[in-house]
């Protein structure tokens, strides 16, 4: 590229130009070097659901900064990339689609449905696609996969077949969490808790044999009655003693059921007598299978009455609640109805409330899977950053339950289980293994049909870090990547995701599927709510945030922001103060190549001078980059993204920037060739550094700046990070410190007194001991502060303190004084302070006559604390004036 550098820059052109390029040239896609290890990330794989929001942006701005860090360390790189099919939510989508077209997937059927989801896909696979490209992920799109690819798929029955075979997975009736919308099983996890205002119920339980006794119960879901086939009370609960073994009858349906005890009973619930429905909720179930009591089903599958609601067969489940309660009203059986909190259980998907209910479903059992998975964190074979979420990880696994695998949706990967009409049933690889199967044990007539269910989405995704891979095929690619180095998502699909493929590769591969999770919080809304697809708002494309202020601005404020584990809010102010970094860094690479000279080109390769030939300037700007570097790679080490990237910003914009840069003015406009040479080769190869450390984060800036430097190599996406370890020059960043602080000093001064910018202005520096090295500064304290350099004085000691001049002690001990008759009319400036004074003063006893009257009891606390800030502000700012002005008068 020309050194020649526009004006400013343009993100617009530069960035996918950029992309293309990186892309061509092949620095997405790894050699592999079995001399080398691999550094390996698979994707967190996007629903195809629909568009990205800012939220997956979080896993390319981290994920990325991981691969391209690697890479520039030289490590064959590999980021995986791809999408979910994600049964569920994806059927959910387009069933609503379908909807707004005036049909439904019953009315296509199933082979018609599924070839309208895969056209979804088609679509939103590849919106997905370029949203991640203009991110600017590296991934490598040569080894781009979908969940549902045939080689994926074989993956997935070749994982069923093997479990089912060890026993692992297993098919009965369960209670299940039931989401009456999808007519379809789903897990624990997918289950979401809110608390809603309900009510609950106090009803009288007739004791048979016994006219006018009662037995009261208290329940949130009337309507579930109708399945009871106990009530059940604590056995130490003297109340109910004599009730134990007798008889109660259910009031809607006059059946007879008993009396028990049970130690798990809560006896400060309610009345302390509970009714037992065994297929319809979770502790009755446990309640249900511990004293043998029948499981009666009430509920169809879409949430109706089913048969043996009686009288409300048919009804809808929030109807019959309403007709049973009239009815025990009626009937006199209602002792009361309070408002109460309800934990609801809704669908994460569809947010329908799920019913639990008794249905034959395919499980995997989980507690052998679970402890190998403890034992690997545990050990510390697995990390997971930030480590509080080990606990969380803990407590989890040590309670899991049997996982639900099978969903009653048409839209995923086919349970690999074929049914005779006797009932036999053949798992197998594909149907012809299952023929084969069936006809040794039933003959050569036979026919078979496939189980109708899908497989749970995150069945196949816990195969995503070797499936993707090549598994079960022994290829190349799974024996030099396998197991990954970093697995990085949101740590709220700790225990959807996370946990399942340490589970499913410990089993199926027998090896860890990554050694550290690194888990980032959330991305939310400016009100706090969480950033999802299906609430998906005007701007939460990320694509909108591109345009208007570019990726690496966008890829930065999403670094700098979000510390391991903890949610961030979406913040413009903060994108655009990012865009200005990357727009202050264009400037000054256009300082820089401006200032090289005639044969830039001599700069591309550092050759440090001797200490001796170097400016102070020089020597603390390299000291600097030093320590930065020293930082970096230890914050970079460990997870410390967020502390990085400020290291580097307040380097580049504080210290390179307003510092160096400005002080490097004074020796490029100077005679000295040799020193002007060394500067010139400081500035670029403290830049260029800096340039490296930056490019994980903002990829694109740092590239197109790197590309117009002096520079070694063809690219910077593949040059080399720079390593810690550097020494450090603590003397000279003393030295150059105390300048520092002296010319921030008189240009406080300056402001104070409101001293014209271009006005130079005398000085008298006494210094001490460092008086020599301040000397040996005089042009830079002259350019920087603005200083006269003719009028300035610099000695060790003052024999005594000048009159008529401002002062100031620095912690130092360098002692600076401005005469202020040369800095400022003095009567001109007396007059103006007095006037500011006057009005200070005028103000504070207006706010303090404010706050002494009635107002500060009768408005609002926040309104009164206001006013008593703004009066401490002012009276502090009477305070300054005061000083000024007594300084003023002394003179």
């Amino acid at each position: 590229m020309s050194n020649e550098m526009a004006k400013s820059y343009d993100p617009r052109e530069t960035e996918q130009r950029l992309y293309d390029w990186w892309e061509s040239r092949g620095y997405f896609t790894p050699k592999i070097d079995w001399d080398k290890k691999p550094f390996t990330i698979v994707i967190p794989p996007p629903n195809v659901t629909g568009e990205l929001h800012h939220g997956h942006a979080m896993f390319v701005a981290f994920e990325d900064l991981l691969i391209r860090w690697h890479r520039m360390m030289g490590e064959p790189t590999l980021w995986l990339p791809g999408t979910d099919h994600a049964g569920i939510a994806t059927q959910n989508v387009v069933e609503r689609a379908l909807e707004k077209q005036g049909t439904s997937r019953r009315e296509l059927g199933r082979e018609e449905f599924v070839k309208r989801v895969w056209e979804w896909k088609a679509e939103y696979g590849g919106i997905i696609t370029r949203q991640i490209r203009r991110l600017g992920a590296s991934v490598d799109w040569t080894r781009e996969r979908f969940t549902m690819d045939e080689q994926l798929s074989r993956a997935v029955r070749e994982a069923f077949v093997r479990m089912y075979e060890k026993g692992l997975i297993y098919r009965g009736p369960r209670l299940v969490n039931w989401c009456p919308k999808d007519e379809s099983a789903i897990s624990d996890l997918e289950v979401e808790h809110e608390d809603v205002q309900g009510k609950l119920y106090y009803v009288n339980y007739p004791i048979d044999g016994e006219p006018d006794a009662y037995l009261t119960v208290a329940t949130t879901r009337p309507e579930t009655m109708l399945g009871d086939t106990a009530v059940v009370v604590h056995p130490d609960d003297e109340r109910y003693s004599a009730l134990i073994g007798q008889f109660a009858i259910l009031p809607p349906l006059g059946r007879r059921i008993p009396i028990i005890a049970d130690e798990s009973v809560d006896r400060e619930f309610g009345t302390g007598a509970v009714k037992v429905t065994p297929a319809h909720d979770p502790t009755d179930y446990e309640l249900g299978m511990k004293h043998n009591l029948p499981f009666i089903n009430i509920m169809n599958l879409d949430a109706t009455i089913n048969e043996n609601g009686g009288k409300y067969a048919g009804m809808d489940r929030y109807a019959a609640r309403k007709q049973l309660i009239e009815d025990l009203e009626r009937d006199g059986l209602i002792h009361k109805i309070e408002d109460y909190t309800i934990s609801l259980g809704t669908c994460q998907r569809c947010h329908t409330v799920i019913e639990p209910l008794i249905s034959t479903q395919w499980f995997v059992k989980t507690k052998p899977l679970a402890e190998p998975s403890i034992e690997a964190v545990r050990t510390g074979k697995i990390k997971i950053v930030p480590q509080r979420f080990e606990k969380i990880y803990y407590q989890w696994m040590e309670n899991i339950r049997d996982w639900c695998i099978s969903r009653q949706l048409w839209w995923g990967h086919r349970i690999p289980v074929w049914y005779a009409p006797d009932g036999s049933m053949f798992c197998a690889r594909n149907e012809a293994d299952a023929y084969a199967q069936a006809r040794v044990k039933l003959g050569d007539a036979v026919t078979l049909e496939q189980d109708p269910d899908v497989l749970d989405t995150w069945f196949s995704s816990g195969l995503w870090p070797f499936s993707t891979l090549g598994w079960p095929d022994d290829t190349e690619d799974l024996r030099y990547f396998y197991p990954t180095s970093v697995l990085e998502t949101g740590y709220d699909i700790l225990f959807f995701w996370v946990a399942r493929m340490i589970m499913m590769g410990l089993e199926l591969m027998e090896e860890i599927p990554f050694d550290t999770v690194y888990l980032h919080g959330i991305m939310r809304h400016t009100d706090g709510t969480k950033m999802s697809k299906s609430d998906f708002r005007p701007g939460d494309n990320p694509l909108d945030v591109i345009a208007d202020y570019s990726a690496d601005a966008f890829r930065f404020f999403i670094i700098t922001s979000a510390s391991p584990g903890n949610d961030v809010r979406i913040n413009l102010e903060k994108i655009a103060e990012a865009r200005n970094f990357g727009n202050k860094i264009w400037n000054a690479a256009r300082f820089v190549n401006s200032n090289l000279g005639d044969n830039p080109e001599q700069y591309a390769t550092w050759h440090k001078p001797d200490a001796s030939e170097l400016s102070l300037a020089d020597r603390w700007i390299i000291s600097r980059e030093h320590g930065l570097l020293n930082r970096v790679n230890e914050l970079f080490r460990e997870y410390r993204f967020n502390e990085a990237a400020q290291d580097i910003y307040h380097f580049l914009w504080d210290e390179y920037c307003d510092w160096y840069i400005e002080a490097s003015k004074v020796t490029l406009s100077g005679n000295d060739e040799r020193a002007k040479h060394n500067t010139r080769a400081v500035l670029v190869h403290v830049l260029e550094h800096a340039l490296r450390l930056l490019h994980p984060m903002m990829p694109f800036v740092t590239e197109e700046i790197w590309q117009h430097l002096p520079h070694k190599g063809e690219a910077l996406i593949v040059a080399k990070f720079p390593e810690g370890g550097k020494h450090t020059d603590a003397e000279s960043e003393a030295a150059f410190a105390r300048i520092m602080d002296s010319v921030r000093a008189i240009r406080n001064a300056r402001s104070e007194f409101n001293v014209e910018p271009a006005k130079r202005i005398a000085a008298i520096i006494a210094a001490g001991e460092h008086a020599a090295s301040f000397e040996t500064q005089r042009a830079v304290l002259a350019s920087l502060a603005r200083l006269d350099a003719a009028q300035l004085q610099i000695d060790s000691t003052l024999d005594a303190k000048p009159e008529n001049a401002y002062s100031s002690i620095l912690d130092s001990g360098v002692q600076i004084y401005l005469p202020l008759a040369g800095m400022l009319d003095l009567e001109k400036e007396k007059k103006r302070i007095t006037t500011e004074l006057d009005k200070a003063r005028a103000d504070a006893e207006r706010t303090q006559a404010k706050l002494d009257s009635d107002f500060s009891t009768k408005a609002p606390e926040a309104v009164v604390n206001k006013e008593r800030e703004r009066l401490n502000a002012t009276r502090e700012r009477i305070g300054k004036l005061e000083e000024q002005l007594n300084a003023l008068s002394s003179k």
